[in-house]
This record gives structure tokens, sequence and C-alpha cells, in this order.
């Protein structure tokens, strides 16, 4: 069903491109603004305290070495190209991926499914294309965001641990960590918002006429999402391997 749901998504994407004056632009927005905006509070403090963490141990282990100026390096690597992304797709799956799933499975249960159908309502081009584009838009954002707040909390801690400066830690970024790692980190996030979307949708659509069936089809949204995203950044990091470093 997964992949008639992707199907449908593309053939409704061509008809949203082709006609974009009838596109679902309400329906957009507001899954913009709730799954984008109302989640840049909890990202950027899961972002700054994972930051902060990872400055700290990996301060430790590198004084043995003498070679706390790699920091930033190491940091930088991380954090861009794969913490970023990572801690934003979970965050996101856990957040919105739930909260898709309950809404189109509420639906199920209170026949509104059945009435758009009556209707001649197409589900994908209402339901499953506005939150794949919204995800797809505000993933690779929410990682940018995740990806400042946690350098910002590497870059505190490393000034305390280590007495490296801000100062220093900004102008040694740049060098540090190429920019091809950011458009890889940007590229990999909106294919997670994509597959995070999909999969909530997918879910809350198999979701029975009762009670019992909607809170399993959440649960099963959230850890297929994130077990989904781990693999698909597995697959990312094998692939581009070479690239940035």
């Amino acid at each position: 069903m997964l992949l008639v749901l992707l199907g449908g998504l593309l053939f409704n994407f061509v008809a949203f491109v082709t006609r974009p004056l009838r596109g679902p632009w309400r329906e957009i927005s507001a899954q913009v603004f709730r799954t984008g905006a109302q989640a840049l509070g909890i990202t950027a403090l899961v972002g700054f305290l994972i930051g902060i963490v990872l400055s700290y141990l990996s301060a430790q282990q590198l004084a043995v070495f003498g070679a706390g100026q790699f920091i930033v390096k190491l940091l930088g690597v991380a954090i861009v190209r794969e913490l970023g992304p990572v801690l934003a797709a979970i965050l996101v799956a856990g957040r919105s991926g739930s909260s898709i799933t309950a809404q189109i499975g509420v639906m199920r249960v209170t026949e509104e499914l059945d009435a758009m159908r009556v209707m001649g309502i197409r589900k994908g081009y209402r339901l499953v294309l506005p939150r794949a584009l919204a995800l797809a838009l505000v993933m690779p954002l929410l990682a940018a965001w995740t990806t400042a707040a946690a350098l910002l909390g590497g870059m505190l801690a490393s000034d305390l641990s280590m007495g490296l400066s801000p100062e220093y830690f900004l102008v040694a970024l740049p060098k540090a960590v190429q920019l091809s790692n950011l458009w890889l980190a940007m590229g990999k996030s909106m294919v997670f918002g994509l597959l995070i979307a999909l999969n909530a949708c997918h879910f809350g659509l198999r979701v029975l006429p009762n009670t019992q069936s909607l809170g399993e089809g959440t649960t099963a949204s959230v850890v297929t999402s994130i077990t989904m995203v781990i693999l698909v950044d597995a697959l990312f990091a094998v692939l581009f391997k070479g690239v940035g470093i």
C-alpha cells in the first residue's frame, strides 16, 4: 500500500503543478505551520543540549592527546552532516508523524474518509499531498535550525571546557567543514521529510474504525518512521562516504 501511496503522490503532484491555482494551498500552509513553526522550540532545545554533551565528551578524549583544536572539525562534521538532520527527523517523526497518523485515523473513526469518497474528493490530493509537500519543505529548514542550535551548544561547551573562544570556533568552522556536507544534509533531510509524511499517512489510512486500532496505528507509525530514518541515513552514509571529508 505504501508503494501505491507513493505512485498516487506522484500523479497528484503532477496535477498540482499543472493546475497550481486549484491546489490545496490552505492545507499546505497549515501543515507547514504545524510541522515546522511549532517544532522550532523542541528541536532547538534538543540540538543545543546534544551539542553540549558531544562537546564535553569529545573534549575529554582529545585533551588526552593534546589535540583540543580538532574539536571544531569533529563537532562540525558530526553535527552538520549527521546529528543535525537525524535529530530533527527523529523529533519530527515522533511529534508530527504521530499527529498526522492520528488526524487521518480519527477521520476514519468518524467516517469522514467515507464521506470524502462519496463526495468524490481525492484523499491523496487533499490529505497526503499537502502533508508530503509541507514536510519535504520544512525538514531541511528544521535540520539547519537544529544544526545551528547544536553548534551553538558545542561552541559554548568548548569555551568552558577547553578555553576555545567563540571567535576561534566561528573562524575555524568554515575551514573545517566543507559546504558539500551542508548540501548533503539538506538533501537527505528532504528525503526524510517525504518518507515520514508518506509513512504517517500510510498508517493513518490503515486505521480501522475503532479506538484500539487508532492507538496501534499511531505507535506503529512512529516506530517505523524512526527506523526508516536511521536506515536511510545509513544508506546515505555509505553512498556519499567520500563527499566533504
